[in-house]
């Protein structure tokens, strides 16, 4: 029987930002390739509801609360991990922010709360997990980016900046610890509706015109960032690292034409 590069049985894959929007849906889709997870947020409670969802899947799951603003949270968090599973072989650096401002609005503490979260939260749950992971000479690193990774929109000046800056420091990671059996990469999607970003699908009027923009005239809807990230996340993407993989329908084949 073929080898199933996809199958993430006996894998501990770490989402942070789990307590909500796409981080649930890659939690789902990797437990339902076969991993372990362990699911963190700010408040460890927020995640009890969605962590019975995954054990429904029949997958274990740990909980723990991590504030990628807080070193020393990190700290904790990841050891917790560690001490429960005895590894993490997958992390989705999910958790994020954006504050939506016109430049000119942007404050210095909003600035802060966006690159904090983003950038340097990532950098250091990366290093964090990362140290486990050179020691097994394994490991799956998935940097959620964004097509702001690539593109600039108005009204989103820190927000780019943090996800321009997660598309480099992707590479960085890629060539520090690739010789340890590491791959870094960027999952970057396009125009999906979460929370985060609600307030612009309740306007009928940019919803047409973002459209009008993404070559399969649709926003994104979560499953369909499931495969991207499975296999990021598996031995099907073993020979792949320091890359930037757009999920967006197209719409940064033309996106300096769009704004927001």
């Amino acid at each position: 029987m073929a080898e199933n590069f996809f199958d993430l049985t006996g894998n501990v894959a770490l989402v942070t930002g789990a307590s909500r929007g796409l981080g649930q849906y890659f939690a789902r889709a990797l437990a339902r390739a076969g991993a372990d997870l362990a699911l963190t947020a700010r408040k460890a409670e927020d995640l009890s509801e969605f962590a019975a969802e995954i054990e429904a899947l029949g997958r274990r799951v740990f909980c723990t609360a991590l504030d990628v603003r807080n070193q020393a949270s990190i700290t904790q968090g990841i050891a917790a991990i560690e001490a429960h599973y005895g590894k993490i072989d997958i992390l989705v650096n999910n958790a994020g922010c954006n504050i939506r401002k016109p430049a000119l609005d942007v404050s210095w503490d909003d600035w802060n709360t966006i690159l904090d979260t983003n950038l340097r939260g990532s950098f250091f749950v990366a290093q964090a997990v990362a140290r486990g992971m050179i020691a097994r000479n394994y490991g799956r690193i998935i940097n959620i980016g964004s097509v702001t990774s690539v593109a600039g929109f108005a009204g989103l000046g820190p927000y780019c900046a943090s996800r321009g800056g997660i598309k480099q420091l992707t590479m960085s990671l890629a060539d520090d610890w690739g010789r340890y059996g590491v791959t870094v990469n960027c999952l970057a999607p396009g125009w999906f509706k979460t929370r985060q970003n609600q307030v612009l699908y309740e306007n009928a009027a940019w919803v047409e015109y973002i459209c009008d923009r993404i070559p399969l005239k649709r926003p994104g809807q979560p499953n369909d960032l499931d495969g991207a990230v499975v296999f990021l996340a598996s031995e099907a993407s073993r020979y792949v690292t320091g890359q930037t993989l757009l999920v967006d329908g197209g719409v940064s084949t033309g996106a300096t034409k769009a704004t927001v």
